[in-house]
C-alpha cells in the first residue's frame, strides 16, 4: 500500500548520461552571464574585456585532449574489450560530465558576449564578436567530446540485449 507514485526501478551502480536539459540550462546561464558582462561593464564605466586568441585556443586544446581520451577509452573498452579499472572509469566519467557542463557554460558565455557586440560601433567590437564566436564554437567542441568520452565509458552488462 503506497500512497505516492511508484518510482521506476533502478539497478544499483548505474549512472544516467548527462541530460540535454542540464546542458541547455548551463548554456542559458552562460549566455545570460556573457551578455551581462558587456552591459554591466558599460554601465560602471569600465572597459569591456578583450577576447584574445589564447582563450579559444585553450578551449580547443581541452577539446582535443578530451577527444583523444574518448578515442583511447572507446578503443580499450569496445575494440580490445579490456576492462577499465573501476577507479579509472569513474574518474573518466566525472571528467566527462564536468567538462560537458563547463563546456556548455563557456560556449553560452562566449556566445552571449558575442551577441552583446552586435550592432555596436566601436574600435574593437568586430574583433570581440568574432573571437567570442570562435571561443563559443570551441566550448561546443568541449561539450561534444565530453559526451563522446562519457559514451565511450559505457559497457554492456550481461542483462543488456546484444
Amino acid at each position: 500500500m503506497s500512497a505516492g507514485p511508484t518510482e521506476p526501478e533502478q539497478r544499483p551502480g548505474r549512472l544516467r548520461p548527462t541530460s540535454a536539459g542540464a546542458i541547455t540550462a548551463w548554456s542559458v546561464v552562460g549566455l545570460l552571464g556573457g551578455w551581462l558582462v558587456h552591459a554591466v561593464v558599460d554601465r560602471t564605466g569600465g572597459t569591456p574585456p578583450v577576447v584574445t586568441w589564447a582563450q579559444p585556443l585553450a578551449l580547443l586544446l581541452v577539446a582535443a585532449i578530451l577527444g583523444a581520451t574518448a578515442y583511447l577509452t572507446w578503443r580499450a573498452v569496445h575494440v580490445h574489450e579490456t576492462r577499465l579499472d573501476p577507479q579509472q572509469a569513474v574518474n573518466r566519467l566525472v571528467l566527462a560530465r564536468a567538462c560537458a557542463l563547463v563546456g556548455a557554460l563557456m560556449a553560452g558565455g562566449y556566445l552571449g558576449y558575442a551577441l552583446s557586440w552586435l550592432g555596436v560601433d566601436t574600435d574593437l567590437a568586430d574583433q570581440r564578436l568574432w573571437r567570442s564566436l570562435v571561443a563559443a564554437a570551441a566550448g561546443a567542441a568541449i561539450v561534444v567530446t565530453a559526451l563522446l568520452l562519457e559514451r565511450a565509458c559505457r559497457v554492456r552488462s550481461d542483462e543488456d540485449p546484444p
